[in-house]
């Protein structure tokens, strides 16, 4: 199998180095995640004018055309560069759904607003008591006669009090964990009886819990089927699964690199730390889980378009078990070959580890995907 770059591919990839190296330091990263939004409408409309709002979206609805590749490689870039912007959420999940379930009247009017970086549009699918499973929703959407009323409560919506609107998943039909009966809705933040309280997060971004009391929202709001919105959810969140492994990679290499620079110049008994071959060991050790993860990451990419759900989910729970493993064992290491300076707030190491433990935390952590696993290869092996 080929895994060479087209030259397309690596001109994007060329690219996006130079705007990191030019335009987005650590010290500009650090007064953005310390401003209310945890983002920059300016660094926003920076990665509009390269293309990128509109890159993973078809041609026809006026995007740029790009795939699972295109989308690995934009991750991988923003994540060595730590970049906080919601290009994930608002680009690559919310692009996502609409691309499976929207109607292409829909996506006429959507797509060129998000490929111009004018609407920031995000998901708004968790709730409490669901942790990470999507068919446990318990907000509800009631049929009107020109519409639907919606109520309940969404929590950790990534970069909720910047979104212009949410795709919101609420119930249509049947009880709270049921698979069937729920649908996605396009609702605006600012619509009465939307509210919402922001948090910041670990890695420095912003998340928020909304609440929905009573918001009206019109016939055409609903995204495909109102009845059978889970599964384009689920495919979408595959997709995200395989970006966010992307930009793991991207962010353990850039945690390999700053370490082997520092074993190469720190000075300790006379000579550089990284002459010790117990420190080399290490390093070397932190390669071979960056390169191990790099390989899940590549097989989550290239099962993206897999159309057995059960297929591509398996791919997607094994990546995201390895990008956890490797990323513990690489940001540990990271920290403590760098001594103290590793633990300080001006050193950009201590926040990639940041960003790696909540890449764990997104879509499902390191237990939840083996409990997934064993019980999937359970009744396969049972059938």
């Amino acid at each position: 199998m080929n895994f060479d770059l087209t030259e397309e591919q690596r001109l994007l990839a060329e690219s996006l180095a130079k705007w990191a190296a030019r335009s987005y330091d650590f010290d500009r990263r650090g007064r953005i995640c310390a401003g209310p939004e945890g983002r920059s409408p300016e660094v926003w409309a920076e990665l509009a004018d390269l293309g990128l709002t509109g890159l993973p979206f078809a041609e026809e609805d006026g995007g740029f055309g790009g795939g699972p590749v295109e989308t690995m490689i934009v991750m991988e870039a923003l994540g060595r560069a730590l970049v906080t912007e919601p290009w994930l959420d608002a680009v690559v999940l919310s692009g996502a759904l609409l691309r499976h379930g929207a109607t292409a009247e829909q996506r006429a009017h959507l797509v060129p607003a998000i490929a111009a970086g004018e609407l920031l549009l995000v998901p708004a699918a968790g709730e409490p008591q669901a942790r990470w499973t999507l068919s446990d929703v318990s907000t509800r959407a009631t049929a009107l006669s020109d519409g639907w009323r919606i109520d309940g409560a969404k929590t950790l919506v990534p970069f909720g009090a910047a979104a212009d609107r949410f795709v919101v998943s609420a119930r249509t039909d049947g009880d709270r964990t049921s698979p069937s009966g729920i649908g996605l809705f396009l609702v605006d933040r600012t619509a009465p009886g939307v509210s919402v309280v922001s948090h910041p997060t670990h890695d420095g971004g912003r998340v928020a819990d909304v609440r929905f009391d009573g918001v009206v929202v019109a016939a055409d709001a609903v995204i495909g089927d109102p009845a059978r919105g889970l599964p384009v959810l689920e495919r979408a969140v595959d997709e995200a699964i395989a970006a966010i492994s992307a930009e793991a990679v991207g962010i353990m290499d850039e945690a390999l690199k700053m370490t082997v620079e520092y074993l190469k110049t720190r000075v300790q008994f006379g000579r550089t730390i990284g002459s010790f071959q117990a420190l080399q060991h290490r390093a070397a050790d932190m390669f071979v889980a960056v390169e191990q993860a790099r390989s899940m990451a590549l097989w989550a990419t290239m099962s993206v378009g897999e159309e057995d759900v059960v297929t591509r989910r398996k791919a997607m729970a094994a990546a995201k078990i390895q990008i956890a493993k490797s990323a513990r064992f690489v940001g540990q290491q990271a920290i403590q070959l760098h001594g103290g300076i590793g633990m300080t707030w001006e050193y950009a190491v201590g926040h990639l580890f940041k960003r790696l433990t909540m890449i764990d935390k997104r879509f499902g952590d390191l237990d939840h995907h083996l409990d997934w696993l064993a019980a999937t290869d359970g009744l396969v092996g049972a059938a």
